[in-house]
């Protein structure tokens, strides 16, 4: 029971955002008449919200220093831009293009790196100008203009699916279905292995029936999902870039030597660097990181709009930022997750959709995310002077 306690304890932000999330879905699967939790919007919320995820991914160990990149936006639209150049323009293949566009994202992000890791210029203002260099500069390369339309192989990056033809029956995709299977196994398979390995080195282990409810409860959810989209058009390209990047960067916050040097710096800076962490290093990666995930971000945009456009990547910053925080991760740094980050960036697509579907004016839209995000960052505090306290 001590251990169920604990758990909870150290979990309270993360549980909390998931629940939220469910409740959210409810209320607007109720009030939208359905149509919320249809396969089709499903998919849709997925393809809209891609680009969020993705920059909150990165933003998150931006967060965990303690920092913010309010540049991200400026540089999705930039290597859009560039993209556009090379695609259309220059009519270069698409492969050479994506990986010249993914070396600019980390050139971007290296020479964000140095003004802040090596020259000490505070992240907030780096990222302030490199906001307004990248938004200035693709407005030069694109003259104003939009730029379109990119190769069909480009756009299904962002908007294609795995194909299920004549792996269909009785109207499911059946990738999507074996997916929704074979993840469903890996992830029983990773608890009972994770529960041997604690037992094997004299851990405590939740109790057997929470942790069965526990894996149930994810196993529905996991194919849930992988049936709706089964229903619709299968498994969008996207959401499988998306996955991938969960897992690698879950891999390297939870598991390796690189990741708690991050949570380390966000604790306390000067300790760290006593510890033997290179913190300039670590900073620096954290950046050229990000640029590396904005440029990701930058070719889904472009490829879902199949066009390249001056204002894209408008206020997308404010939208990472606010899937980090509201997803658990702490405004002092040190504490957050690669999966609650991605919880709250669902919480505010949700909410995005939700709202659209009942049409709620804009304005009103951007006022109650304000209010989520304000209250997530509450909760915060609050949970912080209660464990000290405590």
């Amino acid at each position: 029971m001590d251990s169920l306690k604990q758990y909870f304890k150290s979990n309270i932000r993360q549980y909390g955002m998931v629940l939220a999330l469910v409740v959210i879905m409810f209320f607007f699967q109720i009030v939208t008449g359905g149509i919320l939790l249809k396969p089709a919007n499903v998919t849709n919320l997925i393809l809209q919200n891609s680009y969020v995820l993705i920059l909150a991914v990165g933003m998150l160990l931006c967060i965990l220093t303690g920092n913010i990149d309010l540049s991200v936006g400026s540089v999705v639209a930039f290597v859009g831009a560039v993209s556009a150049v090379m695609m259309v323009d220059w009519n270069m293949p698409v492969l050479p293009a994506i990986l010249i566009a993914l070396l600019i994202g980390i050139a971007v992000g290296a020479f964000h790196g140095v003004f802040i890791a090596y020259l000490r210029i505070p992240p907030f203002i780096v990222t302030l100008a490199g906001m307004l260099i990248f938004r200035g500069l693709t407005m030069v390369i694109l003259k104003g203009q939009t730029k379109a339309p990119f190769e069909k192989s480009f756009q299904a990056i962002a908007a294609g699916y795995i194909s299920g033809e004549g792996l269909s029956i009785g109207g499911f995709n059946m990738i999507a279905v074996l997916t929704g299977i074979v993840l469903s196994a890996l992830f029983i398979l990773g608890i009972a292995v994770n529960r041997r390995n604690q037992k094997k080195y004299g851990f405590e282990v939740l109790p057997t029936g929470f942790e069965t409810i526990r894996a149930l409860i994810v196993v529905a959810a996991i194919n849930w999902l992988t049936l709706s989209l089964a229903l619709y058009n299968g498994i969008p390209v996207v959401m499988v870039v998306l996955f991938g990047l969960v897992l690698i960067y879950t891999f390297i916050t939870q598991k390796t030597i690189f990741g708690r040097h991050i949570y380390a710096l966000g604790g306390n800076e000067k300790a760290a660097k006593l510890s033997g962490v290179k913190t300039k290093r670590v900073m620096f990666l954290v950046y050229t990181n990000m640029g590396l995930l904005s440029a990701v971000a930058g070719m889904v945009v472009a490829g879902r709009l199949n066009a390249a456009t001056p204002k894209a990547g408008t206020m997308f910053e404010l939208d990472a930022i606010a899937a980090c925080f509201i997803g658990g991760a702490s405004a002092s740094g040190g504490i957050g997750t690669v999966v609650g980050a991605i919880v709250g960036g669902l919480v505010m697509g949700v909410l995005n959709n939700g709202m659209s579907i009942m049409g709620v004016s804009v304005d009103w839209q951007q006022a109650i995310k304000g209010m989520v995000l304000l209250g997530a960052v509450c909760f915060d505090v609050y949970t912080k002077s209660k464990s000290q306290a405590d």
